[in-house]
């Protein structure tokens, strides 16, 4: 279940159907996880509990019609690929990968392979390819140095995606902590009204972050009351990956300034950026689509700057949200050496948010 289903309420802006990512029309989301063995670690050999995620941000061939994309880089304590060639050129021309931090070698050169196979000039009629990989630190219930994610798990999770997907414990968010409870895979959407057009603005993430005290649920704090419910460790390290996309024509300067707000949406759940987190924000836009040969002026639309604060909002409602739902779809999870992310425990939770008027229903 995710937030309004409980009747919680993240801001002021209306849903898309799926509350999710996949509202933004064409983009799908696929899993792969892995799950095997249990008990005491044995480095190489498990526990397993990880797993990849992977995004495709249109239903064409990205690489010889990218989009126009940006990457806000809130703490850089993280191993991603690709992101200087997005803010350098601020086009993406890959489907994204999402996996723990010791497999993303291998997810790149999976993605690349994947790339290869669809465009046949790459490397001799033109030149290289920019994959983006995005990763999360796991291994505080998985083995993470045994490097179980392989490329057959790239290509499964990529030809898996579609508009209908799991989140919580899924795919890169298998091994996942958030707030010191079980995080993992979360996704909302919201319809804004810009000059009388209505338009989606989607988000998903990976989260992996917080400490327990921390966790704020609109407005609520929420993790204070639940700070002696048992599941804690790790000290609250840990990243988070955000990755939004919407159907507004925006140019790749815009969608940085798009990336930025999801920054307050991730402050509003209780995440501060600690020394040891990399907190990213990448955002896309499928409203324009930039041909790899094209030689003659392109023509690229923009929203006017002056109307964008509804979507800058909506952008922070939506992270907000897909963070808060990554915890409510998750199940509880023991790892290595028996740790266990417990679920947020939902039944505490609506009476917690009861008590401070924060419930729209119960």
């Amino acid at each position: 279940m995710k937030a309004p289903d409980l009747g919680i309420k993240l801001g002021v802006f209306r849903h898309g159907k799926k509350n999710s990512i996949a509202d933004v029309k064409g983009v799908k989301v696929g899993h792969v996880s892995l799950i095997k063995g249990e008990g005491k670690l044995i480095p190489g050999k498990g526990p397993v509990r990880t797993g990849v995620t992977a995004i495709l941000p249109h239903e064409g061939n990205i690489y010889k019609e990218k989009l126009l994309a940006s990457v806000f880089v809130m703490n850089g304590y993280a191993k991603p690929i690709g992101l200087i060639q997005v803010r350098e050129l601020g086009t993406l021309e890959t489907p994204i990968i999402l996996t723990n931090t010791l497999a993303v070698g291998t997810a790149t050169d999976a993605l690349i392979e994947y790339m290869l196979d669809q465009n046949e000039d790459i490397g001799v009629s033109t030149g290289s390819v920019n994959p983006v990989v995005m990763e999360c630190n796991d291994s505080y219930l998985n083995d993470i140095r045994g490097k179980h994610v392989k490329k057959e798990h790239i290509f499964e999770a990529l030809k898996n995606a579609k508009a209908d997907f799991d989140e919580g414990a899924v795919g890169a968010g298998t091994g996942m902590s958030a707030f010191e409870f079980k995080g993992g895979i979360g996704s909302s959407s919201r319809i804004v009204d810009i000059e009388g057009r209505k338009y989606t603005i989607g988000a998903l993430v990976l989260s992996n972050f917080g400490k327990r005290e921390d966790l704020t649920i609109a407005g609520v704090p929420a993790g204070l009351e639940l700070r002696n419910w048992p599941g804690k460790g790790g000290e609250g390290k840990g990243s988070i990956i955000i990755v939004i996309a919407t159907d507004v024509p925006l140019t790749a300067r815009q969608l940085y300034r798009v990336a930025k707000r999801g920054a307050i949406g991730l402050a509003r759940t209780g995440g501060y950026a600690y020394n040891g987190s990399g907190d990213i924000i990448f955002a896309f836009s499928t409203a324009q689509r930039i041909k790899h040969y094209q030689k003659e002026i392109i023509d690229i639309k923009s929203t006017p700057d002056d109307v964008l604060s509804p979507l800058f909002k909506a952008t922070a409602e939506t992270v907000e949200e897909a963070i808060i739902n990554s915890l409510l779809q998750a199940k509880a999870m023991t790892g290595r050496d028996n740790h266990i992310r417990y679920a947020l425990p939902k039944e505490d939770l609506l009476k917690i948010m009861k008590k401070y008027g924060r419930l729209e229903k119960g």
